[in-house]
């Protein structure tokens, strides 16, 4: 299942949180490049985390394990 958020909701709610930000054209495409590299970084640390507990799966559990730490590490 597919779910597709609008450019103007984005646009909204960054206008909301940061109203003085002036926003280039193509934020929408950086929003999704820096969502899929936080995804990757997730799935890397959790697979991991499934390795070191030796299991061959990625479990929820694994997941919500290393989840606190990846987002330390996404803030900048």
């Amino acid at each position: 299942m597919k779910v597709a958020v609008s450019k103007g909701s984005i646009t909204s709610a960054i206008r909301k949180h940061r109203p003085g930000l002036r926003l280039s054209r193509d934020i929408h495409t950086m929003i999704h490049l820096n969502c899929l590299m936080f995804f990757r970084r997730l799935a890397i640390e959790a697979r991991d985390k499934a390795v070191e507990s030796k299991c061959s799966l990625i479990q929820p559990n694994h997941v919500m394990q290393v989840a606190k730490t990846v987002l330390k590490k996404s803030r900048g």
